[in-house]
Protein backbone atom coordinates (compact mmCIF):
# COMPACT_ATOMS: atom_id res chain seq x y z
CA UNK A 1 0.00 0.00 0.00
CA UNK A 2 1.18 3.79 -1.16
CA UNK A 3 1.41 6.00 1.26
CA UNK A 4 1.94 9.46 1.50
CA UNK A 5 2.66 11.33 4.78
CA UNK A 6 3.24 15.61 4.69
CA UNK A 7 4.82 17.43 7.24
CA UNK A 8 5.75 20.86 8.13
CA UNK A 9 2.78 23.34 7.70
CA UNK A 10 1.78 25.22 10.31
CA UNK A 11 0.81 29.01 10.77
CA UNK A 12 3.69 31.46 9.68
CA UNK A 13 3.59 35.46 9.13
CA UNK A 14 3.61 37.47 5.20
CA UNK A 15 7.53 37.31 4.10
CA UNK A 16 8.04 34.36 6.29
CA UNK A 17 9.13 30.46 5.68
CA UNK A 18 8.44 27.11 5.47
CA UNK A 19 9.37 23.94 4.45
CA UNK A 20 6.89 20.82 3.63
CA UNK A 21 8.34 17.43 4.02
CA UNK A 22 6.63 14.36 1.85
CA UNK A 23 7.45 10.82 3.11
CA UNK A 24 6.51 7.82 0.40
CA UNK A 25 6.65 4.52 1.38
CA UNK A 26 5.35 1.49 -0.58
CA UNK A 27 6.71 2.10 -3.56
CA UNK A 28 9.34 2.39 -6.03
CA UNK A 29 9.92 6.24 -5.27
CA UNK A 30 12.62 6.69 -7.82
CA UNK A 31 9.91 5.70 -10.23
CA UNK A 32 7.86 7.92 -9.12
CA UNK A 33 7.10 11.55 -10.54
CA UNK A 34 5.86 13.75 -7.20
CA UNK A 35 4.03 16.88 -6.77
CA UNK A 36 2.70 19.27 -4.76
CA UNK A 37 -0.74 21.22 -4.74
CA UNK A 38 -2.93 23.28 -2.61
CA UNK A 39 -6.27 24.26 -1.82
CA UNK A 40 -7.76 27.21 -0.32
CA UNK A 41 -11.39 26.86 1.02
CA UNK A 42 -13.80 27.36 -1.39
CA UNK A 43 -11.38 26.94 -4.05
CA UNK A 44 -10.53 24.01 -6.34
CA UNK A 45 -7.32 22.31 -5.80
CA UNK A 46 -4.78 24.06 -7.60
CA UNK A 47 -1.21 22.59 -9.44
CA UNK A 48 1.98 23.91 -6.84
CA UNK A 49 5.08 22.30 -8.32
CA UNK A 50 6.64 19.36 -9.91
CA UNK A 51 9.07 17.41 -9.84
CA UNK A 52 10.65 14.73 -12.22
CA UNK A 53 11.26 11.16 -11.39
CA UNK A 54 15.14 11.65 -11.26
CA UNK A 55 14.64 15.36 -10.21
CA UNK A 56 16.52 16.56 -13.15
CA UNK A 57 13.22 18.40 -14.01
CA UNK A 58 10.73 21.29 -12.09
CA UNK A 59 7.90 22.98 -12.84
CA UNK A 60 6.05 25.68 -11.48
CA UNK A 61 2.64 27.73 -11.34
CA UNK A 62 3.46 30.70 -11.85
CA UNK A 63 1.91 32.40 -8.41
CA UNK A 64 4.76 30.41 -6.99
CA UNK A 65 7.85 30.87 -8.87
CA UNK A 66 10.84 32.44 -8.11
CA UNK A 67 9.36 31.97 -4.24
CA UNK A 68 9.12 28.09 -3.40
CA UNK A 69 11.81 25.20 -4.82
CA UNK A 70 10.84 21.51 -4.81
CA UNK A 71 13.89 19.09 -4.79
CA UNK A 72 13.75 15.24 -3.90
CA UNK A 73 16.32 12.41 -1.93
CA UNK A 74 15.58 9.70 -3.80
CA UNK A 75 17.71 7.95 -1.06
CA UNK A 76 15.20 9.07 1.99
CA UNK A 77 11.87 8.93 -0.38
CA UNK A 78 11.52 12.36 0.32
CA UNK A 79 10.39 15.17 -1.20
CA UNK A 80 10.35 18.50 0.03
CA UNK A 81 9.03 22.24 -0.83
CA UNK A 82 10.74 25.26 0.33
CA UNK A 83 8.51 28.02 0.64
CA UNK A 84 9.84 31.81 0.74
CA UNK A 85 8.20 35.24 1.21
CA UNK A 86 4.62 33.64 1.62
CA UNK A 87 1.72 35.56 1.19
CA UNK A 88 -1.63 35.53 2.97
CA UNK A 89 -3.17 34.32 -0.44
CA UNK A 90 -0.66 31.01 0.30
CA UNK A 91 -2.84 30.08 2.63
CA UNK A 92 -4.08 26.39 1.94
CA UNK A 93 -3.73 22.94 2.86
CA UNK A 94 -0.91 21.42 0.87
CA UNK A 95 -0.67 17.78 -0.60
CA UNK A 96 1.56 16.01 -2.05
CA UNK A 97 0.98 13.70 -4.94
CA UNK A 98 3.03 10.53 -6.48
CA UNK A 99 2.66 9.57 -9.79
CA UNK A 100 4.21 6.21 -11.32
CA UNK A 101 6.26 6.94 -14.86
CA UNK A 102 8.95 5.70 -16.46
CA UNK A 103 10.13 8.82 -18.16
CA UNK A 104 11.92 12.01 -17.27
CA UNK A 105 8.32 14.30 -17.12
CA UNK A 106 6.55 16.68 -15.21
CA UNK A 107 2.68 16.30 -14.46
CA UNK A 108 0.68 19.65 -13.51
CA UNK A 109 -2.74 18.07 -13.77
CA UNK A 110 -4.61 16.50 -10.93
CA UNK A 111 -5.91 13.94 -12.53
CA UNK A 112 -2.24 12.31 -13.46
CA UNK A 113 -1.37 11.33 -9.82
CA UNK A 114 -1.84 7.79 -8.55
CA UNK A 115 -1.60 8.82 -4.71
CA UNK A 116 -2.14 11.12 -2.61
CA UNK A 117 -1.37 12.31 1.03
CA UNK A 118 -4.34 13.58 3.53
CA UNK A 119 -2.78 17.26 3.15
CA UNK A 120 -0.94 19.42 5.92
CA UNK A 121 -1.96 22.86 6.79
CA UNK A 122 -0.47 26.50 5.51
CA UNK A 123 -1.82 29.90 7.35
CA UNK A 124 0.19 32.65 6.20
CA UNK A 125 -0.95 35.91 7.91
CA UNK A 126 -0.89 39.32 7.06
Amino acid sequence: QVQLVESGGGLVQAGGSLRLSCVVSGCSFGSCAMGWFRQAPGKDREFVATISRTGGRTYYADSVKGRFAISRDNAKNTVLLRMNSLKPDDTAIYYCAALGTTGSYVYTQAYEYDYWGQGTQVTVSS
